[in-house]
């Protein structure tokens, strides 16, 4: 297959075909963020992306779940995509699963019946990165939308009948009072937009990036392991989502965790306040990935 730059994908699509759609991310601005920075944002010719999927159908054969990539491919023209899955279903008899990166501009851009369609056309799942419910947060970490604009993204996701999958980042506000209302706010805008899936990050810096450059001037300093918990715990005692499956499993969390929301919440909050309380690393991931 071909591919341009370095490739990311959402954990939970490490089995399905990588297609790329667009070149980078749309965005590509956010302080945190290391991805995509080798790449200049452009959508590839729909030739190029139809001769990829005829050739992923000579290789795989046949293929239950596609990743359209890169960062925001949901930027591109509605009439593409439907192009895009209309090709992918009619190869793959066994497709039953198509994700795809969705920048909450990019959402807000497409009307309703534009998401509705893509839904029907096949696209089974949105991933969005809402990092933080914290409107100054939000601002100062370049995201490009509002706390209000957010929420509307969101939930035009899961008006339009598409599984959404959201990703909130520990640790955002550093080592300063204001984790507090990051955790506390992040859970409020959870609890606004009720996504499908939430998944708990955990800042890791990123030579090149603006919140690393911060951090080398001394500006911005790492919250340590427990007080990362500490901040997770406050956001899960905060959520009052209904059906929503939460995982704190990615390689940069101190504590794996996984449940369904409200069902397992005191079990997770258990847990959590018991390794708080226990105050031993031995508990927690080793936390070599974020050595500078």
């Amino acid at each position: 297959m071909r591919y341009e730059g370095s490739i990311y994908r959402p954990p939970s699509e490490a089995r399905s075909y990588i297609l790329q759609c667009t070149i980078g991310c749309s965005h590509n601005r956010c302080t945190f963020c290391g991805m995509y920075k080798d790449k200049k944002y452009r959508v590839r010719s729909m030739d190029e992306i139809i001769t990829d999927i005829r050739m992923a159908k000579l290789y795989y054969g046949d293929l239950e779940k596609v990743f359209l990539a890169d960062g925001d491919a949901l930027a591109m023209d509605s009439d593409d995509l439907l192009k895009i899955l209309k090709e992918l279903y009619s190869r793959f008899p066994s497709l039953r699963h198509v994700g795809i990166y969705a920048g909450p501009d990019s959402i807000i851009a497409k009307n309703d019946s534009e998401l509705e369609i893509l839904k029907d056309a096949g696209l089974t799942i949105a991933y969005l990165g809402i990092e933080t419910g914290d409107p100054e947060l939000l601002r100062d970490i370049k995201k490009g939308v509002t706390y209000d604009e957010m929420v509307k993204a969101g939930k035009k996701i899961r008006r339009a009948g598409i599984l959404l999958s959201a990703t909130v980042i520990l640790g955002l506000a550093g080592r300063t009072p204001k984790a507090v209302e990051h955790a506390q706010n992040t859970a409020k805008i959870c609890n606004e937009i009720n996504p499908d899936y939430l998944a708990a990050l955990t800042l890791m810096l990123v030579p090149g990036t603006v919140l690393y450059r911060r951090m080398q001037k001394g500006e911005f300093e790492l919250p340590g392991p427990f007080e990362v918990l500490d901040e997770l715990r406050i956001l899960i005692q905060g959520l009052e989502v209904q059906g929503t499956e939460f995982r704190s499993n990615h390689a940069s969390n101190y504590l794996a965790l996984k449940g369904k929301l409200p069902e397992d919440k005191e079990k997770i909050l258990a847990l959590i306040n018991e390794i708080i309380a226990k105050n031993d690393r031995n508990y927690l991931r080793p936390d070599y990935l974020r050595a500078l």
